[in-house]
C-alpha cells in the first residue's frame, strides 16, 4: 500500500511542478520575474526526480535496501538543485519588487549557497553509503536553512510593504517546507515515522509554486 500511494504522490507532484514550470516559461510574455519563476519549478521537480523516481522504482521492487546508492546519489543531487532553488527565488524577489544593489545581500545568498554546495561534494556525507552520518546532515544543511531565512524576511518585508496580496503567503510556504524538513534530517533515521513529514513538505512547496503561477496569470494577460 506503502509503495502504490507513495508512487502516486510523487508522480502527481513531480508531473505538476515540472508542467507549472514550462507553462510560466512559455507562457511568462517576456517578464523576466515569471521565467525564472518557470525555471525555478522546472529546477525543482527535475532535482526532486533523481532521488524520487528510484525511491518508488525501490518501494515497488525488492525495497529501499536494494538501491542505496542510487537513493544517496538522488539525495546528493537534490540537495545541489535546492540549492540553485532558493537562489532563483532571491532573484525573483529582486525582479518582482524591482530591488537595486543591495549588494551584501546577494553576496551572503552566493556565500551560503556555495557553503552548502560545498559541503554537499564533501566524502564524508557518505552519500552512497546507507549509514550517512547524522553530524554531516547538519553541517550541510546549517548554510542552507540560513538561504532559506533570509529568503523567508526578505518576502515577508517586501510583501507586508508594498501590499503585495500575490506574495503575501510567500514566506510562509518556506517557513513550512523548513519546518517539515528540519526534523527529518535530525531525527528520520532513528523514528522511521518522521520520515512522513517529507509530504507536507512537499506540499509546502506546490503552494510555493502555485503562488508564482497564479500570480502571472492574473499580471500577464
Amino acid at each position: 500500500m506503502q509503495a502504490i500511494v507513495e508512487t502516486l504522490f510523487d508522480a502527481v507532484y513531480l508531473i505538476s511542478v515540472i508542467t507549472i514550470g514550462i507553462l510560466m516559461i512559455r507562457g511568462s510574455k517576456g517578464n523576466l520575474q515569471f521565467r525564472l519563476f518557470g525555471w525555478m519549478a522546472v529546477v525543482l521537480g527535475a532535482g526532486d526526480a533523481f532521488h524520487l523516481i528510484p525511491r518508488a522504482f525501490a518501494l515497488c521492487t525488492t525495497g529501499l535496501e536494494g538501491y542505496t546508492a542510487a537513493l544517496g546519489m538522488g539525495k546528493w543531487i537534490t540537495s545541489v538543485t535546492m540549492t540553485i532553488f532558493y537562489v532563483l527565488l532571491y532573484y525573483v524577489w529582486r525582479k518582482r519588487y524591482h530591488v537595486k544593489g543591495k549588494g551584501g545581500i546577494t553576496a551572503a545568498v552566493y556565500v551560503l549557497a556555495g557553503v552548502r554546495i560545498a559541503l554537499c561534494m564533501m566524502p564524508q556525507n557518505l552519500w552512497l553509503s546507507g549509514d550517512a552520518p547524522l553530524s554531516w546532515g547538519i553541517y550541510r544543511n546549517i548554510p542552507f536553512a540560513l538561504l532559506g531565512l533570509l529568503v523567508i524576511v526578505l518576502f515577508y518585508r517586501s510583501a507586508k510593504a508594498h501590499g503585495d496580496k500575490g506574495f503575501r503567503w510567500m514566506w510562509l510556504t518556506i517557513v513550512l517546507s523548513f519546518g517539515f524538513y528540519i526534523p527529518v534530517v535530525l531525527w528520520a533515521d532513528r523514528i522511521p515515522m518522521i520520515g512522513m513529514l517529507m509530504i507536507p513538505k512537499t506540499c509546502a512547496y506546490v503552494w510555493t509554486v502555485l503562488i508564482g503561477y497564479f500570480a502571472m496569470k492574473r499580471e500577464c494577460r
